[in-house]
């Protein structure tokens, strides 16, 4: 693997093109420098990062009482994440999203979205390593998502119900958590529980005493 360092010592001015060690000649090319010497920036990852090694961190749990990004913002129908909070890598995510797009091709104008994002890099030292030597190599891009989080949401244009669940469950079995179908009149989620609007309070006048109800003659003597 080549550093960022290396890179910029290999890479001259701001054109797009390698120096060749042996024949000093230079060609160009339409990918950029990172993405050619840079592991795993081929298809979902960050263009720029500070830190290229980072803590492995914890999933959040949502302690507080916001519900954002629990409902759906852009689609007609989406999934989220039902179960415990997961570690979603960019190959998963990627892997998903194809499987979407190419059910939605015979729907013109079909959009999808995909509310998370994987800039958290991972890094791994192999087996049986003895212990210092710094931190292990970069090996993939992942970000970590809690519970109820919205993760896909299509839509765009017009999309059955039917349709839609088919093509929804299949991008959640290739994801490594428990995942529900939502759309948008479905309530948001804090934890593990669904926070459903309270039902309107329906007064019944038999059940009211007649000494709170007013009477001819009090509204007359006011």
């Amino acid at each position: 693997m080549f550093s960022l360092s290396s890179v910029t010592r290999r890479v001259v001015g701001g054109l797009s093109h390698v120096v060749l060690p042996s024949t000093q000649h230079r060609v160009d090319t339409a990918l950029s420098p990172l993405s050619i010497f840079t592991r795993g920036r081929a298809q979902l990852a960050p263009k720029q990062v500070k830190n290229i090694r980072r803590h492995k961190g914890r999933i959040p749990i949502p302690t507080g009482g916001s519900t954002k990004g629990t409902t759906l913002a852009y689609g007609e129908w989406g999934i989220r994440i039902k179960g415990n909070g997961a570690r979603l890598t960019a190959k998963q995510l990627s892997t998903a999203r194809e499987v979407i797009l190419k059910k939605l091709k015979i729907l013109k104008g079909a959009k999808v979205y995909l509310r998370v994002f994987p800039d958290i890099p991972v890094c791994i030292k192999g087996n049986e390593t003895r212990m210092g030597k710094g931190k292990g190599t970069f090996e993939f891009w992942a970000t970590r998502v809690p519970i109820g989080r919205v993760i896909f949401e299509i839509g765009g244009v017009p999309i059955r119900e039917e349709l839609a669940r088919d093509i929804l469950r299949q991008a959640a079995a290739k994801l490594p958590t428990k995942m529900e179908f939502i759309n948008k009149s479905t309530p948001p989620r804090l934890g593990f529980l669904v926070l459903n609007p309270p039902k309107p309070v329906v007064m019944d006048p038999s059940i009211i005493p007649e000494d709170a109800l007013p009477t001819a003659t009090s509204s007359t003597a006011s």
